[in-house]
């Protein structure tokens, strides 16, 4: 770590700095940033984007005092370096470190938790109204990027703020991207306005040139509406201007100068302001910026080459259910897939390429996404909604009115479901059999592999009705893949082990723990039947209750929360049948939220290891780790 990095403990070091020597921490923090993420994996480009920016914000503003909200919080590394936790900046995304996103247990210079996208404008325009209700004065910022843009909530809270008037400093992190490339009508304006020669003209200069232009007492409305006409033609932000906002900008995000000037100007504003800030996602680390959407969030990787360091030449899920996909629309020219903001994170680049006609990325729009879908399967299609299982639990009531009261043919590819790792409890996939299961016409199936992920998708796109396939982060078994797609008979279990004791009744990922399970039990002289359930909703009910009748001792398992899982699917249907004198004992996430650290250390934490699942069986109980607590930084 270099001389200069080191004496920065806390935003009034940065106070305390010229402008020569911030520029050469930016430089320094950009290599300590680079050297980590190598190391540790995590969101890299949108970091080195915001360097200045957040040197800026903190040259400015008092924080804690002043409230700064990043959203989704994965650029805030420059934020957390530099809050007092550069020490412990090494353990970014590690079981025990620091969050990869903003974390108020973590720091009171954390002013509110993000992990979601679209969400800082309302954060900050609520903590701005508790403030005015307080008495208190200080500044609320919010950090917003333009792909979080493209997410209707942003809309909603700018519309409120514009309407409240209260003070409110919304800085536009503009860098033409979110995961993949924008899209929608709000980039290609942010792009006129990047691009447009008037930014050399400023806004007070077109506004003073107006007010210059003579109107008599007849012609007095008529000149006003000319005025207002004009000034939408040619003063910059016209349409955050409209919502309520005082737009400045756009402005060189990585000249401090420049940027702290603007900021300077935007707290001494009253009212809400939209301050536009144009910045290079992945800026000084030529990889980076070559390629931002690979270094969105990238695993651990060499800083020479920039080449990632892969875990495993086995192809993952999310690669296998594209290959399916495009395998589907070969043979079926009705399939249509949908996504939002994530064309490579959901395997579907090739499809795209392939089908430009019948693909769709609507932005960070998980809403939209779903109500879409079901517009095109009302019009005689059968759409697959793409979108991780964190990021489909936004768009519920959608699911629950749009498509299953209307028991539309619509497929949900719940990508990155169970625990995800490091990015922790914002992402994990652990809730939606939850939010899934009490909907009406709705079939929810998950692969114990993924080979078995190509026939349930193909089962699901020839289903009459809602489906959804649910398949984990990461790469799959390494099993065979058969070249044909199979139709699974629904609701119907799979017996892979046959035995006497005890019936081990798994879901998804589970599957392959539990034949692990029995083969340990098997050596130590107990019977295990292994099921495969396949099916969620509807479950196979002859099956679970003839091997509960057998056995009377059933284990549920699955990676998921217990409360309304596949766990408590099991209870409801042998309660129903009025079962007596048989355990059950439910495997599975406890009501709790997961932090982060990789797959391995957490499934054994929550107690799905083959070790303590044998623990569980033979009657001995396995005490459940707790991590290492960071300190709560404060100032």
């Amino acid at each position: 770590m270099s001389k200069l990095l080191k004496q920065i403990n806390s935003p009034r070091d940065i106070r305390m700095l010229t402008f020569p020597q911030l520029h050469d921490l930016a430089k320094e923090i950009r290599e300590y940033v680079i050297e980590t993420v190598a190391k540790t994996g995590g969101h890299l480009a949108p970091n080195l984007g915001v360097v200045e920016l957040t040197l800026g914000l903190h040259r400015v503003f008092n924080s804690p005092v002043d409230k700064i909200v990043w959203d989704v919080g994965h650029q805030s590394y420059i934020h957390k370096i530099i809050t007092g936790r550069r020490e412990e900046f090494g353990t970014l995304r590690q079981f025990g470190g620091i969050s990869g996103f903003s974390n108020p247990q973590e720091s009171n210079h954390d002013s509110f938790g993000t992990g979601h996208s679209s969400t800082s404008v309302s954060a900050a325009l609520g903590l701005a109204v508790a403030r005015d209700l307080e008495g208190e004065n200080y500044s609320v910022v919010a950090v917003i990027g333009d792909g979080a843009m493209t997410g209707g909530m942003a809309f909603e809270a700018l519309n409120n703020a514009g309407h409240l008037k209260k003070d409110l400093i919304v800085v536009l992190n503009d860098n033409e991207m979110s995961i993949a490339q924008n899209v929608g009508a709000m980039s290609g304006y942010l792009t006129r306005l990047r691009t447009d020669p008037m930014y050399s003209r400023s806004k007070e200069g077109v506004e003073q040139l107006l007010r210059k232009i003579p109107i008599g007492s007849t012609l007095l409305r008529l000149g006003e509406r000319v005025k207002d006409s004009l000034k939408h033609l040619v003063v910059p932000g016209m349409l955050f201007e409209e919502m309520g906002f005082i737009y400045l900008g756009p402005v060189d995000g990585h000249d401090l100068k420049a940027v702290t000037s603007v900021l300077q100007r935007a707290k001494s504003t009253k009212g809400p302001v939209l301050l536009h800030v144009l910045t290079k996602k992945g800026k000084g680390y030529r990889p980076a910026e070559n390629n931002p959407d690979r270094f969105h969030g990238v695993g651990a990787f060499d800083v020479k080459s920039g080449n990632v360091i892969k875990e495993s030449d086995v192809p993952s899920y999310t690669e296998v259910f594209g290959r399916t996909m495009t395998k589907l629309a070969q043979q079926d020219q009705n399939l249509v897939a949908i996504t939002a903001a994530m064309p490579g994170g959901t395997g579907l680049g090739n499809f795209a390429r392939l089908y430009p006609k019948r693909f769709f990325d609507v932005g960070i729009a998980e809403q939209h996404a779903v109500t879409m879908a079901a517009g095109i399967a009302s019009g005689g299609y059968h759409p697959v909604v793409t979108i991780y299982s964190t990021f489909l639990q936004r768009a519920f009531d959608q699911i629950l009115h749009d498509v299953c009261l209307q028991k539309l043919p619509v497929t949900f590819a719940v990508d990155r479901a169970g625990i995800v790792g490091e990015d922790g409890a914002t992402h994990h996939g652990l809730f939606d059999f939850s939010y899934l299961r009490p909907i009406p016409n709705m079939m929810i199936m998950a692969p114990k592999d993924e080979n078995e992920l190509q026939h349930m998708l193909a089962t699901a796109v020839q289903h009459k009705g809602p489906a959804a396939v649910r398949y984990p982060r990461g790469a799959g078994s390494g099993c065979k893949l058969d070249e044909g797609l199979k139709i699974i008979p629904i609701g119907r279990a799979e017996v892979l082990k046959e035995g006497a004791d005890v019936a081990l009744v798994a879901v998804g990922s589970m599957v392959r723990l539990a034949e692990e399970t029995a083969e340990v039990l098997a050596s130590r002289g107990i019977r295990a039947t292994v099921i495969n359930a396949r099916f969620v909703k509807p479950l196979d009910e002859d099956c679970i209750i003839k091997y509960a009748e057998r056995t009377k001792r059933i284990f549920t398992i699955e990676e998921h929360v217990l409360n309304g899982g596949f766990g408590s699917a099991v209870l409801e249907l042998l309660s129903s049948r009025g079962l007596k004198n048989i355990k059950v004992q439910c495997l599975g996430i406890p009501d709790s939220f997961v932090e982060h650290g990789s797959p391995a250390i957490l499934k054994a934490r929550y107690g799905l290891s083959v070790e303590q699942v044998v623990r569980a069986v033979a009657g001995k109980s396995t005490p459940v780790s707790r991590p290492r607590r960071l300190k709560l930084v404060t100032d």
